[in-house]
């Protein structure tokens, strides 16, 4: 939608006077106000510039509030996506050989060999190694470790022990340190709400920028591809600020818009509901059944105090020969690459061996072996995984920057950095937007005008109510915090009417 109002000439350290001027806001954070019409003043009658004008003060408000959050979340995502080249450089000792041989040795034999090194606990799982330069990764479960468990690394070509790390979940105490300052700050439960702000209006203001960006009439530059793709060199001040936040926002936008959307699905509150939404289309990726056929499992074994890490009671007596056996037969039901053989947690489970390839194509078949008779019993393809399962792992393994090898890590940095540009672009903006002239001097740039709502079209009002609401449900911490905005602004307008009065 196009503006009426012209912007009076300004230096490149500020504006000249304090109207807000032509709002070609961005699409990530902390963009500045645009001068639209004060609904509570001058705005007659309901049209979609009032879409324009509310889009404008969601815009600039979500940017403002939330722009610490993504910024943070941007820094450390950057930081976690090249751990693995991180583990490399601080754990190489442990998780490379020292030189690769012909024929890797039996898996009994590096077994015994960790655990003739570290007797403690019992025997969770063991990991081939993805490659031939890397070492095989023998898990143990160690009960004052809690949920944690250490690693002993293995030569497979000589059964040296080459050391041991406390991991979690597979991922070395450096991934894991970064993986936690990502997810919730090292603050536990309460932290995690960080991440999921961040995540739930990224999306809003990526996509509220983009509307405002593109749907531009008046400006200094013609509507075309390049004007919305290159910024204007020519600007100055404000507007080359906002020529480069706003270019920039497009090119990252997909990138942004991805990153929002998976991190929800893992989220506390909003992956709650992506829980119940894959439970209600039956979304779940298929579960491998290891009960061996026609046995029964022991009367009041709960799987002993290893249970959660899959070493039970059969685990912990677990011959290491059985993991041999497991293997091979997986390797003859075409489980190629990297896979971890789990030993049964009771006399009534079968063996699982499962397939951890996940640079693309992944591979993550599993199949239950009965080693005694040396056959699959049950078996989990990739390729039954729903559609919704697919999309999910997928995206997840996009998200850590995995899933294309150093090409996903790359373009993450590079999103990462971008949206840190942004972030600093938007409040540079909004400082540059201050008044400047002597009677009128303010530290930061006016907002946009409040009411902007009144002017929406009825059909925006009616529809878009009950959209807000069902977001609200969806993304709960999305819904709390655009009430607190609401009230908020409620609140603000009543002082400032009394003020008036």
């Amino acid at each position: 939608m196009s503006s009426t109002i012209e912007e009076p000439p300004q230096s490149d350290h500020g504006r000249t006077d304090a109207q807000p001027a032509e709002g070609a806001v961005a699409v990530t954070v902390a963009a500045e106000p645009e001068a639209a019409p004060a609904p509570e003043e001058s705005h007659s009658g309901r049209s979609w510039q009032g879409v324009r004008a509310l889009l404008v003060r969601l815009h600039f408000y979500a940017g403002v509030f939330v722009a610490p959050f993504l910024l943070v979340a941007a820094l450390t995502g950057l930081a976690y996506t090249f751990t693995p080249q991180l583990d490399q450089l601080v754990y190489g000792d442990r998780l490379r050989v020292e030189q690769v041989g012909d024929e890797p040795r039996p898996l009994a034999d590096q077994i015994a060999a960790a655990r003739d090194a570290h007797p403690e606990g019992s025997l969770a799982s063991v990991v081939t190694p993805p490659g031939p330069e890397d070492t095989t990764r023998v898990v143990l479960s160690v009960p004052e470790l809690g949920e944690k468990q250490r690693t002993v690394f293995v030569d497979p070509y000589t059964a040296e022990v080459q050391g041991e790390l406390t991991t979690s979940w597979g991922a070395t105490p450096l991934t894991t340190w970064l993986d936690e300052l990502h997810r919730d700050l090292h603050l536990g439960e309460s932290g995690r709400l960080y991440a999921e702000v961040a995540a739930s209006w990224l999306w809003v203001i990526v996509v509220g920028g983009l509307v405002l960006w593109l749907g531009r009439s008046r400006g200094q530059r013609a509507k075309s591809v390049r004007g919305v793709l290159l910024p204007d060199r020519s600007a100055r001040g404000v507007r080359r600020t906002r020529s480069w936040h706003a270019v920039t926002g497009v090119w990252l936008a997909l990138g942004l818009l991805f990153l929002s959307a998976t991190g929800l699905t893992w989220s506390k509150y909003a992956g709650e509901r992506f829980g119940q939404l894959l439970d209600a289309v039956r979304g779940h990726a298929p579960e491998l059944d290891t009960a061996l056929p026609g046995a029964k499992p022991p009367v009041g074994d709960g799987g002993g105090e290893h249970a959660g890490h899959g070493a039970g009671h059969g685990a912990a007596s677990a011959d290491p020969a059985g993991f041999d056996a497991a293997l091979a037969v997986a390797r003859d039901a075409g489980l190629g690459g990297k896979v971890e053989v789990t030993p049964p947690a009771d006399g009534a489970a079968a063996w699982t061996v499962a397939q951890k390839d996940n640079e693309w194509p992944v591979h993550y078949d599993q199949v239950a072996v009965d080693t005694e008779k040396g056959e699959v019993t049950s078996r989990s393809r990739w390729a039954d995984y729903p559609l919704l399962a697919k999309l999910s792992k997928l995206g997840v393994q996009g998200h850590m920057g995995v899933l294309f090898g150093i090409a996903n890590q790359i373009v993450l940095a590079l999103v990462a950095l971008g949206l840190a540009a942004v972030t600093i672009w938007g409040y540079r903006m909004w400082w540059q937007r201050r008044p400047t002239r002597d009677d009128r001097r303010a530290v930061l740039g006016k907002a946009p005008a409040r009411g902007a709502w009144r002017g929406l079209p009825l059909p925006v009002l009616v529809l878009g109510a009950p959209a807000v609401v069902a977001l609200g449900w969806a993304m709960p911490v999305l819904g709390v915090t655009l009430a607190g905005f609401l009230v908020l602004d409620v609140v603000a307008g009543l002082v400032r009417r009394s003020r008036a009065a």
